[in-house]
């Protein structure tokens, strides 16, 4: 208990940090027409995107300012909608103007307890907070005045560690909610360490599949409808082990190997007993060590050469207790004949590796309609696009 109460401690500590940094902006009047702030202002004009480094014919811009951005969803109409963390606020951007930069910025939602996670079906907005899901009922149509929305579901577990939720809908219509394990390693409930579905009103949750230590990103095969998650790793096992993990979930039921087993084939110490690594379903990817990945996008777009079709690009938040640190990137998983077949990395420089010290963490992304990527970042505050005009 007094490990957990410590890193809990370091935890907050360093979200304190990242939120200072995120929240650099300036003063901003609203629009008295439609009750919009820009988007983009002169905050972020000083960032080291120079420092990026990406495959030849690959380009990276501010998309739009978000202070302590994380997950991100689209509407069909261009409508992008932005979770926070600590911030306890959601927003919505807009390019009105076609020139593939945000103009305009509403705050949704704020006072939340860490909304991480956001989803859209029917022209509804869906939030998730540590405990609840709240939808807000024909949001495109009320982003200068949402209301305070209506609350679906309000029984998760309310444990702050590992407590904040990536959701999505699946291709059977049903809301995705995933439950962290609630500390480092231990046993846990039927409550946590898994992943529920939900219908879109609330009901009918029913639990998906187990032994997830902390997921904070899944995403469906465009091809298969298979489900595709990252899952974080134990901590204290040293710099190299475990691994985090891209797993692959065809199907209910499937357990997933926390606390037992770590990266497939790592018994876990304290709590591996006499469990065997055949038992639970091994990753579909091995991933670096501590890396955090978080969110994750099968390519869809056109813009990219056709090598980067249907190949999963992840975002790698970055480690904290690792000597010296991984991550701090995108990373791109070579996908073939449905199964992975490599994983390598497609964009870094937020991390100075000398030094040691990083200037942004990617949250999440996301394939637009035209091809290019957005990234977030919950460090800078800002949310990246992502251009390949060929060289």
């Amino acid at each position: 208990m007094r490990k957990i109460n410590f890193l809990l401690v370091v935890t907050v500590l360093i979200g304190l940090i990242f939120l200072g940094n995120s929240n650099k902006s300036v003063s901003l009047k609203s629009n008295p027409i439609d009750g919009s702030i820009p988007a983009i202002t002169s905050a972020t004009a000083d960032l080291p995107l120079n420092k990026i480094k990406l495959p030849p014919g690959f380009s990276i811009s501010v998309y739009a300012e978000v202070p302590g951005a994380r997950s991100m969803v689209m509407s069909a109409s261009g409508t992008l909608f932005v979770g926070t963390r600590p911030e306890g606020k959601v927003y919505a951007v807009k390019d009105t103007n076609g020139d593939h930069v945000a103009d305009k910025k509403w705050v949704i939602a704020t006072g939340l307890n860490n909304p991480n996670g956001v989803a859209l079906k029917n022209g509804n907005l869906y939030v998730a907070e540590i405990s609840k899901v709240t939808k807000f009922s024909d949001i495109e149509n009320k982003l200068d005045n949402p209301g305070k929305g209506e609350v679906i579901y309000d029984k998760f577990p309310t444990e702050w560690p590992h407590g904040w939720k990536y959701i999505a809908f699946g291709p059977d219509g049903k809301l995705y909610v995933p439950v962290g394990a609630p500390f480092n390693i231990g046993i846990p409930d039927e409550r946590h360490a898994s992943i529920f579905r939900m219908n879109d009103d609330g009901t009918g949750i029913e639990k998906f599949a187990s032994g997830v230590r902390n997921t904070v990103g899944f995403t469906w095969s465009p091809t298969t409808k298979e489900m595709w998650f990252t899952d974080n790793g134990r901590d204290m096992l040293g710099d190299d082990i475990p691994f985090d993990k891209l797993n692959c979930a065809p199907k209910a039921g499937m357990n997933f190997g926390y606390p037992y087993f770590h990266s497939g084939t790592i018994k876990d110490p304290g709590f591996g007993g006499s469990h065997q690594a055949s038992e639970f379903t091994p990753p579909a990817q091995n991933l670096g060590p501590h890396v955090a990945a978080l969110g994750l996008k099968f390519y869809t777009g056109s813009m990219f050469p056709s090598e980067y079709n249907n190949q999963i690009f992840i975002a790698e938040h970055g480690s904290w207790n690792r000597s010296k640190k991984i991550g701090y990137r995108v990373s791109l998983v070579r996908i073939k004949d449905g199964k992975a077949a490599g994983y390598e990395t497609f964009a870094s420089g937020w991390l100075d590796d000398a030094t040691q010290t990083a200037w942004g963490r990617p949250v999440d992304v996301l394939v637009l309609e035209d091809g290019s990527m957005l990234v977030s970042d919950d460090t800078a505050g800002v949310i990246y696009r992502i251009t390949y005009k060929k060289p």
